[in-house]
């Protein structure tokens, strides 16, 4: 049992730049249900709600740590794609901060180089498709090329990054998971009300919700549990990886053979050094996040376990050298 640290001690002896075990079993709470009452985590965890509340405060209010809530494309007849903009040395921190302003875009990033930046957009139907990868982008003044990848199907980081989830025992995790209440079952349509409100914060109070949708909280609630309980709705830990101790961030675009996308997926899914990944189109059919102690980590990385995975016929690395936006939020 972890016993409670009080406010001023905690206060003063915390590492803005770290985690210790109690943050690190509270992010990995989040992670099986972002939603949960800091007064269930607390029990499971052996401390108090209070304690929990605080460590929670203060990783948000230092833009360390967010919870969102995020529509599922595929319930929603939407096409994620990976774009990398190729521009002027002079344009891409102008570029990517516009970028970052745009509604249907996240994961904004700055690469090595200063002359690239890859985003994901969000489209719906062909026409939007069209509209944004063949003619709004293309026209930006200074960018020299775009090319666009659709994500088909993701491999790894939809439930959680591996390097997060080491925190909690086996029945700790039983008992913090989300499980749907029984007559969460019916279909339920999408508010964008909702889904802006749980964006911007997936942990907003009831109270806010109904303000937010003009519902009574007893609706929000049931909805809410449906929207969850069929897919279309679901949560996120967009959390700073440097709290990890991870300061090296690259995207990997791989070239696997397609016999061997489904093992080298299953492969990804496990690796700890792996935020996210997908199957893509493009001649490198996968992409892959990548998060490392350090320069040194990432080579071991791509030397070892990633290397030797059978199929894996090239990889590209494009280090990250800043975040503009995350998770569907600006950064800074």
């Amino acid at each position: 049992m972890i016993a409670p640290v009080s406010d001023t001690s905690y206060l003063q002896l915390v590492d803005p730049d770290t985690l210790d075990e109690l943050d690190r079993q509270l992010v990995h709470a989040l992670q099986l249900d972002a939603r949960a009452p800091f007064s269930r985590i607390a029990e499971v965890l052996g401390t108090s709600d209070r304690t929990i509340a605080r460590r929670y405060g203060r990783l948000r209010s230092a833009h360390r740590l967010r919870v969102v809530g995020l529509p599922s494309p595929k319930h929603l007849g939407l096409t994620d794609w990976f774009v990398r903009l190729r521009c002027t040395p002079d344009s891409a921190t102008q570029i990517a901060a516009a970028l970052a302003r745009r509604p249907d875009t996240s994961w904004v990033s700055l690469m090595s180089g200063g002359t690239e930046i890859t985003c994901i957009a969000r489209t719906r139907g062909r026409s939007d498709a069209e509209g944004l990868l063949l003619h709004k982008l293309p026209r930006t003044p200074r960018l020299v090329s775009v090319t666009a990848h659709s994500l088909l199907h993701p491999m790894a980081g939809t439930a959680g990054w591996p390097g997060r989830m080491k925190a909690l025992s086996d029945k700790q995790i039983t008992e913090l998971s989300w499980q749907p209440p029984p007559d969460a079952q019916a279909p339920a349509e999408p508010d964008e009300s909702l889904l802006a409100a749980l964006a911007e914060d997936g942990r907003a109070a009831f109270p806010d919700l109904s303000r937010a949708t003009g519902w009574s909280e007893s609706t929000v609630r049931r909805r809410l549990d449906q929207l969850r309980a069929e897919g279309t709705v679901y949560f996120d830990i967009d959390i700073d990886p440097l709290l990890f101790g991870c300061a090296s961030e690259a995207i990997l675009w791989l070239t696997v053979a397609p016999a061997e996308l489904r093992t080298v997926g299953a492969a990804l899914a496990t690796h700890q050094e792996i935020a996210y990944a997908a199957a893509t189109t493009g001649p490198s059919n996968v992409v892959a996040f990548a998060v490392c102690r350090d320069g040194e980590a990432l080579y071991d990385y791509l030397a070892g376990k990633l290397g030797a995975l059978p199929g894996v016929l090239s990889a590209e690395t494009a280090p990250v050298i800043r975040r503009v936006k995350r998770a569907g939020a600006p950064v800074g």
